[in-house]
């Protein structure tokens, strides 16, 4: 099976291209904007896909899946990225596939958690994190097991809740940079900045795909986890225009 894989829930751009034969192997094309600088998504996505296209020699009428990540993660990012993915699969007639960004990432951490639960952290912005703890697989071929659901959590809450759930975690994603301190003061470590674990990466997506159902386009819908900023912010504001009303 060819999987094409793409991912936009944080600021970096990751296309995946993998063959399950052994083929091609697997290939990776991103793009990751220095800190401060805005994502490049709608800029760079379909170029990174024409780019592994060309480097793997593969024409469109290989593909025969394609995986996107749903979140969570920022607004704009999973909307260019799951619209782009819809369109893609319609216009090819190719299988589309949702993965959970969190639950890629807690597979790409299998090979450093040894038998340590997986703590997938992405900052959510507003002082919370977008975070899940799964249970390694028993080999890199399986999914890992879901321990604690995908949820918008205060870090101190997900410390408390990881270190009640299993005291020798590992810790992996931006967030788990992002709220290093707050983490490893609850026991839980947290690796390297430099650590390949911690970006998210489209080609755990290709192996997720892999044992997934594919869905109809139309279904593949983002996984935000909380409400829009602006609509936050008008919900706040309603209960003071109604005041204002009388």
């Amino acid at each position: 099976m060819r999987v094409l894989a793409l991912d936009t829930a944080t600021r970096a751009s990751t296309v995946a291209l993998w063959d399950s034969t052994g083929e091609l192997g697997i290939l990776e094309a991103r793009d990751d904007p220095p800190p401060g600088a805005r994502p490049n998504h709608t800029t760079r996505l379909l170029a990174l896909v024409a780019e592994l296209l060309e480097r793997g020699h593969a024409g469109w009428e290989r593909i025969e899946r394609i995986a996107v990540g749903v979140g969570p993660g920022t607004f704009t990012g999973l909307r260019i990225g799951i619209a782009t993915a819809r369109a893609l699969a319609r216009a090819r007639s190719i299988p589309l596939v949702g993965v959970s960004t969190l639950e890629s990432l807690a597979l790409g951490a299998t090979g450093i958690a040894e038998d340590r639960v997986i703590l997938t952290v992405l900052d959510a912005r507003r002082g919370e994190a977008f975070a899940a703890a799964w249970r390694p697989s028993a080999t890199d071929a399986s999914r890992p097991a879901p321990l604690l659901a995908p949820q918008a959590i205060s870090p101190p809450a997900l410390a408390s809740a990881t270190a009640e759930l299993a005291p020798a975690s590992v810790a992996v994603g931006e967030g788990a940079l992002e709220f290093r301190q707050v983490l490893e003061r609850s026991g839980i470590w947290v690796p390297d900045e430099r650590s390949g674990a911690h970006p998210v990466s489209a080609r755990h997506h290709c192996r997720l795909a892999s044992l997934l159902s594919a869905s109809d386009p139309d279904q593949i819908r983002p996984d935000y986890l909380r409400l829009p900023d602006a609509e936050i912010a008008l919900r706040a504001q309603a209960p003071d225009d109604a005041s204002n009303d009388h």
